[in-house]
């Protein structure tokens, strides 16, 4: 089972008001996770807007630290997600993602790890995932920097936005810009098949959303076309 903290949440803002309502909203947001007995609760960064990219890491840590202090899981796990770099946000970097996990792990008693969103990975311009040399760069990149078994869970969303547009908005899978043969290449990725793939597309009209799903179907083990 798989949650996700609500987008209000942004633990590396240092104003007062926003700091002590996000770091309570997320310690509600892992009390309910335990409580349902979730897998995996997944957490965008936040935003380090008025402040440098180390201080909005600092804040994130340790607000992270004090949103768990004193709650335990053997089986709840902390997924932090990528993110497509708008304005401020963290995440659009592994690099970043790893130091949080690095720099928070031992704090708190709760496994941490990753969520990846293809959108994000792709309009972030930094992983394009859309073409078979992107995504041996992107898969490479998994590997040195985050280490593919802290990748728990993949967001599988077709990108509205051009590669680089820092655009996070979600299209149908197939009908964007990372398009059908993206995804035939991610899902059967030797080393990405057996991770947990979720839709986050839109539902726009009735059925939508098992559209997505037998669209992914229909691409599992099946070859990509070159050319």
């Amino acid at each position: 089972m798989v949650i996700h903290d609500s987008y209000l949440i942004n633990l590396a803002s240092r104003e007062p008001a926003i700091r002590t309502s996000s770091i309570a909203a997320f310690r509600g947001e892992i009390e309910r996770a335990i409580a349902v007995g979730a897998d995996y609760l997944v957490m965008h960064p936040g935003n380090h807007k008025g402040q440098t990219v180390e201080e909005g890491l600092c804040g994130v840590i340790e607000g992270i630290e004090e949103a768990a202090s004193g709650l335990r899981s053997r089986r709840l796990q902390i997924l932090l997600e990528n993110t497509v770099g708008s304005g401020a946000q963290l995440g659009s970097r592994f690099e970043e993602l790893r130091a949080m996990r690095d720099l928070t792990q031992s704090r708190i008693d709760f496994e941490i790890g990753f969520c990846l969103d293809t959108c994000h990975c792709f309009a972030s311009g930094r992983y394009n995932v859309s073409t078979s040399a992107g995504l041996k760069h992107t898969v490479s990149e998994i590997e040195s920097v985050l280490g593919l078994e802290n990748v728990r869970v993949m967001h599988t969303n077709d990108s509205k936005g051009a590669l680089a547009s820092h655009l996070d908005r979600h299209a149908n899978i197939g009908e964007g810009q990372i398009g059908m043969e993206g995804f035939r290449g991610i899902l059967n990725h030797p080393k990405l098949k057996t991770k947990a793939f979720i839709l986050e597309t839109p539902v726009d009209n009735p059925g939508d959303d098992k559209k997505n799903v037998d669209t992914l179907k229909n691409l599992c083990g099946r070859k990509r076309h070159n050319g």
